[in-house]
């Protein structure tokens, strides 16, 4: 007698077995290609939330995947305590983006940033000539986003991140975004660091201006403090260029990044400046499985279709052009739209209302987008989405707005 097969849908499993630390809405993906992905009841979605900026190239991009597939048959996965070849070119290559420095590989953009406070901490007591605890403060921006770890955490002061978890690791400060009177208000015999997102994604697509980072740059050779940038979300390409932060024509003294440096396989790094290297040493940071050959392989080939599809000059000429149709859209819905901003295939619409209605909707017409913050939802297409796929989705958000 055969044995009885009892098929138990996702949705069950999840509610049965997994931790509900998530709001997650009825729909379960199966298959992804390009920009768009599919459920288990077949229906397509034009996916604009990417994983939230981690699927760069999109779906299953086929050299992406040739590249996964050849490094998974040889070898997957070395300890640190030995070199593999994959780690060495990817750092390499992200040095020749960022300038002259050294890399760090991790797993996520919360360790990546757990990396950068670490660097403070290190360079503080150099600047207390040795003596530790003295000079640690890092200056944040109000409203940012640095992960859930605690020393990220500590350094977004968001009450749902930070409520149920005090105490927070000690020594941050925040200033007000764009307000250089705010940071250098607060710099001190303790301060070690200013520490800020050139764009925050989970506030709302809010943006440093050219002038506010030029002025932390020079806040900060001022004071010999540290500028470290947190491009976990606007790096890699998605605002038009590798990093976010050239286009203000500044050399920060370290940069987290990770989601789309992967392409869709986990990985996070760290780059730091050649003047603050040399602060790291053998024993005072590491990880298991940062910077494997199969996870260097993969953001290896993200790096090889940037470049050969010119991604970064599609990702400018497209993003301009679509975020102008965007932002008419507040023109069209008054009473609805307050605007649109952003730079790249990185861009937040702002409604005068809770997002989460529109968010719904939306995804019902075949569009997912996540939310933001301040009554604003984000639009991330990975960056080899086509003019037809952002007019698509324009044509769907209007469609939405007109209805809602």
């Amino acid at each position: 007698m055969e044995p009885t097969i009892v098929r138990t849908s996702a949705a069950e499993l999840y509610d049965a077995y997994v931790l509900k630390n998530y709001g997650r809405p009825a729909i379960t993906l199966v298959r992804g290609r390009g920009a768009q992905v599919w459920d288990d009841q077949g229906k397509a979605y034009l996916d604009f939330t990417s994983g939230i900026a981690v699927n760069a190239l999109g779906h299953c991009h086929p050299y992406w995947v040739a590249a996964v597939q050849r490094q998974a048959g040889e070898l997957i996965h070395v300890s640190n305590l030995f070199r593999n070849p994959n780690q060495a070119d990817l750092a390499r290559r992200l040095v020749g983006y960022a300038g002259p420095g050294r890399v760090f590989f991790c797993n996520s953009g919360a360790e990546a940033n757990e990396g950068l406070i670490k660097l403070a901490r290190l360079h503080g007591q150099k600047k207390a000539g040795g003596e530790e605890g003295k000079c640690f403060k890092i200056i944040c921006a109000k409203n940012a986003f640095h992960g859930r770890t605690y020393g990220g955490m500590s350094a977004t002061p968001q009450e749902k991140i930070q409520k149920g978890f005090r105490p927070l690791v000690p020594g941050f400060a925040f200033g007000e975004l764009n307000d250089l009177k705010s940071f250098a208000d607060q710099v001190d015999d303790t301060t070690a660091a200013i520490f800020v997102e050139p764009i925050q994604g989970e506030s709302g697509v809010n943006a440093c201006t050219t002038e506010f980072l030029l002025g932390l740059r020079d806040l900060c050779n001022r004071n010999n403090l540290l500028l470290l940038l947190d491009e976990v979300q606007c790096g890699v390409g998605r605002t038009g260029t590798f990093y976010a932060f050239e286009q203000a024509g500044i050399r920060p003294d370290g940069v987290a990044m990770a989601k789309g440096l992967g392409g869709g396989m986990p990985i996070g790094a760290v780059w730091i400046s050649e003047q603050s290297a040399d602060l790291f040493h053998p024993g005072s940071h590491g990880t298991t499985f940062g910077g494997t050959p199969l996870a260097c392989a993969a953001a290896l080939a993200v790096l090889d279709v940037i470049e050969k599809e010119g991604l970064l000059g599609h990702v400018r000429s497209e993003g301009e052009r679509w975020l102008s149709e965007l932002q008419k859209l507040a023109t069209q819905f008054p009473g609805k739209v307050v605007g649109a901003r952003g730079r790249g295939f990185m861009v937040g619409v702002q409604l005068t209302s809770d997002p989460t209605p529109v968010v719904a909707a939306l995804r019902e017409e075949g569009l997912l987008v996540p939310g933001s913050g301040g009554n604003v939802f984000r639009l991330l297409p990975p960056l080899t989405a086509t003019r037809a796929e952002l007019d698509r989705a324009t044509d769907i958000i209007r469609a939405v707005l007109a209805r809602s």
